[in-house]
């Protein structure tokens, strides 16, 4: 039946980010014809802004005129930040590349279904090999810093380098030819150790995906549809054997959306956890694909997150200077925190930072008013928002302690023109009370104050760049949306590799565990004769 049908491509791969790169790659080096869709722009690196007061090269909002590449999405019970890029969040991630503890192939939905601890060293290694993950060499006064509060808190010794996906040669700034893929890749430049990570990296040293994963996919003749957002994916057949119709739209239009519909053998859903569960929960609804999953949108995760900071005021300090998230330190068995930093001038996330007090709902909100009287320099220091990168270490938190969320479709009061994607459940902890307890003893043994962002205090909503889950993995179709192969339940050629996929809260940084799990999902698909 399926030869019936002409075929754009033998796989569309929806979405460009480390589970879209590495399908398309891999698909591509097995002889495949691949289409990569991806809704957010292609950049150089003399296209990102210097800071970000360039909203319109940094925020991702075509409707507003703004076509940057990262996008903050609020949501009911969290604020999600995410990337939309050639690329996908590669381009504004901090480069982190941490591997969890054996335990999390023992919890949550994908417990059992594999070997994981035995099979998932190997695809670890190759996803450290192809994004160049090394030791970070440079070292800033946010690191320094972190140390030293790790060190009078009692618990210095768990103080670590992360490994990021960083060139750092042997010179900063200093050129050299493909040093990764055998002159296949292409030249890099040595970092310079910038703090620049997430506004975009601008001297070539930042390893993201569209220097590896992508590159060589394209090189080995994958096309990369930028600009183009998926509205519909209807099956050919009934259960999708004979492939998929991919409907598309130019998703920098605001008038005329140029509709295209591409048909494919197979689809890889890879538009991150929010793009894929958005898409699946918006097919199942409108009958494109009623067997789906009645799983899809539970099980979200985001790492039980907090982002709090100390912010020393003058010139004391430089924190902007080094890498994205340069260290960390372990408070306990379940509670990590990571200095982070963003590039000086960048200081446009210091507009919803403010004093950090301690408590829940009524009475934390009346507590941080009552800051505002009794230490009003202070307090309005703390929300000032220039120089908020030089002078602030950014502390995020990460904890294993699970905690989940369902997503669905809802017409919201603010937007009745089409159902929205909304969060439920009970409500993610805000308080992490040993770190706030690290953040405020920290501040004040150093001249500091402790911060946190208002969105927390006010709204008792967490921030997040790791929305994990949402098509989880299960035994069968009541248990999760996928299998442990990644292919949709009830469907045939329709697979979910990327965040959406992942089972358990890995809490640490999910990037190289999706890279990892996306080499594993390719490693079942044969050559093509």
């Amino acid at each position: 039946m399926a030869a019936t049908h002409e075929y754009d491509y033998d796989y569309i791969v929806v979405g460009s980010g480390f589970g879209g790169s590495v399908s398309a790659c891999r698909l591509a080096e097995k002889g495949y014809s691949v289409g990569v869709i991806e809704m957010g722009k292609r950049w150089r690196a003399e296209d990102f802004p210097k800071t970000t007061w360039n909203l319109r090269r940094w925020i991702w909002r075509p409707r507003l005129g703004l076509y940057g590449f990262y996008n903050m999405r609020p949501f009911e019970h969290v604020m999600i930040l995410c990337g939309n890029a050639v690329g996908g969040g590669s381009i504004t991630y901090a480069n982190t590349m941490l591997i969890p503890h054996d335990e999390v192939w023992r919890e949550g939905s994908w417990k059992g279904l594999a070997d994981w601890e035995r099979e998932m060293p190997a695809h670890y290694a190759t996803a450290r090999r192809m994004l160049g993950v090394t030791e970070n060499r440079i070292l800033g006064d946010a690191d320094t810093t972190l140390k030293q509060m790790a060190d009078a808190a009692g618990f210095g010794d768990t103080f670590y380098k992360t490994d990021v996906a960083v060139y750092f040669g042997s010179k900063p700034g200093e050129p050299h030819p493909d040093p990764y893929f055998q002159g296949e890749g292409p030249p890099r430049s040595s970092c310079i150790g910038c703090g620049g990570c997430m506004v975009g990296c601008r001297f070539n040293a930042k390893n993201t995906l569209d220097k590896n994963y992508l590159y060589l996919a394209e090189k080995k003749g994958a096309q990369v549809l930028a600009e183009t957002r998926v509205v519909d994916l209807r099956p050919l057949d009934e259960s999708g054997a004979a492939g998929y119709a991919v409907t598309t739209e130019r998703s920098t239009a605001r008038v005329f959306k140029d509709k295209k519909t591409l048909r494919a053998r197979h689809v890889v859903l890879a538009a991150s956890a929010l793009g894929t569960m958005d898409l699946l929960l918006r097919m199942k609804q409108t009958g494109a694909l009623p067997k789906v999953s009645d799983r899809v949108g539970a099980d979200v995760r985001t790492n039980s997150e907090s982002i709090l900071g100390v912010r020393f005021p003058g010139a004391r300090f430089d924190m902007s200077k080094g890498i994205a998230i340069g260290s960390g330190v372990h408070l306990d068995r379940f509670t990590h925190i990571e200095a982070t930093r963003y590039s000086k001038g960048s200081d446009v996330l210091g507009l919803i930072a403010t004093m950090l007090v301690t408590g829940k709902g009524w009475g934390r909100i009346l507590r941080w008013i009552g800051s505002a009287f009794r230490h009003p320099i202070r307090f309005a220091r703390a929300a000032w928002p220039f120089g908020f990168a030089r002078q602030t270490l950014i502390l995020l938190v990460m904890q294993t302690i699970d905690a989940t969320l369902r997503f669905k479709l809802k017409r919201r009061w603010f937007w009745p023109f089409k159902q929205l994607l909304s969060s439920h459940g009970t409500r993610i902890p805000t308080n992490i009370p040993q770190a706030n307890e690290f953040a405020l003893k920290a501040a004040a043994a150093m001249g500091g104050t402790a911060i946190t962002s208002t969105t927390e205090i006010l709204f008792d909503l967490p921030m997040t760049a790791h929305c994990i889950g949402g098509c989880v993995m299960g035994t069968d179709a009541a248990h999760g949306v996928i299998d442990a192969q990644h292919p949709v339940s009830g469907y045939d050629n329709l697979l979910v590799v990327d965040g959406a996929a992942v089972g358990a809260n890995l809490g640490v940084n999910p990037s190289l565990t999706i890279t990892a799990l996306a080499e594993r999902a390719m490693s079942f698909i044969p050559a093509k004769l």
